[in-house]
């Protein structure tokens, strides 16, 4: 693929970092897939459930990158993608040493509580910067999280009307992915239609550029097909994974915390961002 075919998929500010900061996350990567292909911890739907504050984590660590938190010696180890990468050394390694502490430490949920832990801390900063700057909207972004709720419940409703078998077989770990796609398409139609943001991944400003050009966008703005299209492709995708899942548990639900993370990370990544920084303030 050339540059100009990556320019058309990847979201702007997609960079690497230096490459001795590129090595060090390169190299705990490595180190951390090792441990997991040695040990080959089972992973069902707890495990997603107990990796999604690391998801969380993941994308308010960009956040404070964006607001220059960061000092400068550390800084690239948290831009994108790079975040994503080192979120998931830091995940990795807690989940190996909770397993190596046996019955002293339950595996998953000190897994997700170091998470949580973790997740609190980059969001805090965020919002204590845009206290700071007095740049808090905390209505419209919280409001988006309440609808992705609500969008949530219903798009559930119908996978599982339509496909029982399979909502049962991915469970929490479907509803998780679907949420997390909700999120993300509620957020964003929010920055948009609302906050007044642009948005980064340029499939997804496709769409949105086409309903902003029906004659719905006076009555309903420019995200609804945008958030339409998320829904329906991740509640579509979850249950497509089913099979995988009955015939291969742990690859299949890896694949389905995949499915969750590439929702739940913009998502909250949005929602942390919109709630900290008003665009005027960026």
């Amino acid at each position: 693929m050339n540059a100009v075919a990556l320019s058309a998929v990847l979201p702007t500010g997609f960079a690497l970092p230096p490459l001795p900061y590129l090595g060090v996350v390169a190299a705990a990567t490595v180190a951390v897939l090792a441990g997991l292909r040695r040990e080959r911890p089972a992973v069902d739907a707890r495990t997603v459930l107990a990796l999604a504050p690391w998801m969380v984590l993941g994308s308010s660590l960009y956040v404070c990158y964006q607001l220059a938190l960061f000092p400068d010696a550390v800084a690239p180890f948290f831009g994108s993608p790079v975040v994503y990468a080192t979120t998931f050394a830091v995940a990795g390694a807690t989940w190996l040493a909770a397993r190596r502490a046996g019955s002293a430490a339950p595996t998953l949920p000190t897994l997700a509580a170091v998470g949580a832990v973790f997740a609190v801390l980059p969001i805090a900063a965020a919002l204590y910067w845009g206290w700071t700057e007095a740049s808090l909207t905390v209505a419209w972004p919280l409001g988006a999280v309440a609808a992705a709720a609500v969008l949530t419940v219903a798009t559930w409703a119908v996978v599982a009307r339509v496909r029982p078998e399979d909502a049962s077989t991915v469970g929490a770990a479907g509803v998780l992915a679907v949420f997390g796609h909700a999120l993300d398409a509620t957020s964003t139609t929010v920055g948009i239609d609302v906050l007044g943001y642009g948005e980064q991944t340029p499939l997804s400003a496709a769409i949105i550029e086409f309903a902003a050009g029906l004659p719905t966008e006076p009555l309903l703005g420019t995200g609804w097909l945008f958030v339409l299209v998320k829904l329906a492709l991740a509640g579509g995708v979850v249950a497509l994974l089913a099979d995988y899942v009955r015939d291969i548990p742990s690859e299949g639900n890896a694949l389905l915390g995949v499915v969750a993370a590439v929702g739940l990370g913009p998502g909250t990544h949005n929602v942390v961002l919109f709630i900290a920084a008003n665009p005027a303030g960026l």
